[in-house]
């Protein structure tokens, strides 16, 4: 028989990626997508991968948990997979409760939805490395104390916990995947490594003059979406449920990802970098570096593409945005 998956927060970079991994097994994939006045789904992601006509879509809500019903009991998934949240670190400052929303409660709602109308169907929770924050060891990994330092940190780690409670208080097939960074071309602008590699093909095109950042000093273990995804899916085919590390074990800084990008593009970020006070964090998170063994280990998974492939694939694609846009 056909598996079915329904993904929440189908839109995102995530998944978009894990639509088409999910796709490409054979897999029967529900969206679900939040009501919006203008009527208009926001499949951008998906048809850049060439599967968003492959793609069923649902109107649902993370925070009506009688809608939330409705859809699992609609859709009768074999995997659900939660990736909706208000995704962006520095947003959850400016918007707290809206984080705590969306990000905590809604993943509580999803899981509590799933428990009632189909508690034999394996849940994923995407974690955050964010939630370490403060870190209390050099190298993080699934044991290591979590110190969050932003509202989106602390619901996400609502969220972690939940997935946890649930699967211990219920029997649940649930797991969480504790990402650390990753990226791809279908990135949001509004994140540091898109931004990068978005205004450094501005630049290369004659379109801007300058890329203005925060700390450079952070540093950040960064991947490729599309290996995390398949960390997600391999998750839920384990017989027991478990959380997990997803990282590449290697740290590299913001100034060092700017570096890469221009170089690529054939540019001196010595002259074209901006420093600006207002983009730093009111808590920052100044170093994130994950231990994937545990993954390696259970899982067989490892990282397939490098930070420099990775940084050149997205400058690549932003360059090609830009000209067809000329």
């Amino acid at each position: 028989m056909t598996r079915s998956a329904l993904i929440t927060g189908i839109t995102g970079q995530d998944g978009a990626y894990l639509a088409k991994l999910l796709l490409d097994k054979g897999y029967r994939v529900t969206g679900m997508v939040r009501r919006s006045s203008h009527g208009d789904v926001p499949d951008h992601r998906m048809r850049w991968l060439g599967v968003a006509d492959r793609v069923a879509l649902i109107d649902g809500n993370l925070l009506d948990l009688s809608n939330l019903v409705r859809v699992v009991s609609d859709v009768k998934p074999d995997e659900v997979y939660n990736l909706a949240a208000q995704s962006f670190v520095a947003t959850s400052w400016q918007q707290p409760s809206l984080t705590a929303q969306v990000t905590a409660v809604g993943a509580l709602n999803i899981l509590e939805a799933v428990r009632i109308a189909a508690p034999q169907a394996r849940f994923y929770q995407a974690s955050s490395s964010e939630m370490y924050g403060k870190i209390q060891e050099p190298v993080q990994k699934e044991t290591t104390p979590f110190y969050p330092r932003s509202p989106y940190a602390v619901a996400k780690l609502f969220a972690h916990w939940s997935t946890v409670n649930y699967r211990e208080s219920f029997g649940m097939h649930a797991s969480s995947g504790i990402m650390f960074n990753h990226e791809s071309p279908l990135r949001g602008i509004e994140f540091v490594t898109r931004k990068i590699t978005w205004t450094a093909a501005r630049i290369k095109l004659g379109l801007a003059e300058e890329l203005r950042l925060g700390n450079i000093d952070a540093k950040r273990d960064w991947g490729h979406a599309r290996d995390y995804v398949r960390a997600m899916w391999l998750m839920l085919q384990q017989e027991t449920p478990d959380d997990y590390v997803v990282a590449t074990g290697r740290t590299t800084t913001v100034r060092r990802t700017v570096e890469i990008a221009f170089a690529h593009a054939g540019l001196d970020p010595d002259k074209h970098l901006v420093i600006d006070p207002a983009l730093f964090r009111p808590a920052e998170v100044d170093v994130l570096r994950g231990d994937p063994s545990k993954a390696r280990r259970r899982l067989g998974w490892d990282h397939e593409v490098s930070l420099e492939e990775m940084i050149a694939e997205m400058v690549d694609a932003d360059l090609a945005r830009l000209t067809s846009r000329t």
